[in-house]
């Protein structure tokens, strides 16, 4: 005679994380585990703290001007305070600026002006395409003197990658490298990872941060991250309000159409 086979009852289970009398039957038996925790109050706290730290830091990196503008919203005293911070800041920064413009480096020179000098700073060397033809090499010329000058303490270099290294694939170019007490700290070849030929500012901004050659608190970088996202916001809110204007629009029509 044939053993008896084991029967197995089928147990059926719907959403093992709703709040059911079944469910809770079965989370009692550990057939399904408990039910996680809702995410709801972490989020809600994340919120919370991400409004109490923009409220804190809402005068970061706001110029003197704007400040001014604020005397009649913030209390007298913490909007001097802030005043005062940001005169030392810019005193700061014009005592370092001691560059402001973008060093054309020669082969010989490049000992003493980048690895001798990145000794006392952060070095930055723009290693160019001889071609007129290469895009993203133009496009890193510009953005190297408009850094030059914005952030007048830090040295920026530019040579012809073939005078710095003989064959240099003009593929690889532009390549930026950054020194540091006399080490290549960092190397970008081409524009792929950083934008492309819409490299901006921004990205040069957090090449600087991540190197350590300014703050992320640095005024120069936290006001032009501020002007991008209040342009986003405002872009945000035009789209919306230009939706809100079609839904409206197409209300009346749709009123118009009832008389009709």
């Amino acid at each position: 005679m044939a053993a008896p086979t084991e029967q197995r009852i089928a147990v059926p289970i719907d959403d093992p994380n709703a709040d059911t009398e079944w469910n809770e039957i079965l989370r009692k038996h550990g057939v399904i585990p408990e039910k996680p925790p809702s995410p709801t109050p972490m989020i809600e706290e994340a919120i919370l703290e991400g409004r109490r730290i923009a409220h804190e830091n809402r005068l970061e990196g706001k110029d003197l001007d704007e400040l001014d503008e604020l005397e009649d919203l913030e209390d007298e005293m913490f909007l001097e305070s802030y005043k005062q911070k940001r005169m030392q800041e810019l005193n700061n920064l014009t005592k370092k600026a001691i560059h402001g413009s973008v060093y054309p480096l020669s082969k010989p020179d490049y000992q003493r002006e980048v690895t001798d000098a990145s000794k006392n700073g952060p070095v930055f060397v723009n290693m160019t395409s001889s071609m007129g033809t290469n895009i993203e090499s133009r496009v890193l010329s510009e953005l190297w003197r408009q850094a030059a000058k914005e952030y007048g303490d830090v040295k920026f270099c530019e040579i012809q990658a073939a005078k710095a290294i003989e064959n240099y694939p003009d593929k690889n170019c532009p390549t930026i490298l950054v020194y540091r007490n006399g080490d290549i700290v960092k190397q970008i070849v081409t524009l792929m990872t950083v934008g492309g030929v819409r490299m901006g500012m921004m990205e040069i901004d957090n090449l600087l941060v991540e190197v350590g050659a300014v703050e992320e608190k640095d005024m120069r970088v936290v006001k032009r991250k501020r002007a991008a996202e209040d342009a986003r916001e405002e872009q945000l809110m035009g789209k919306t309000g230009l939706r809100s204007g079609n839904l409206r629009h197409a209300t009346v029509d749709d009123d118009d159409d009832d008389w009709e």
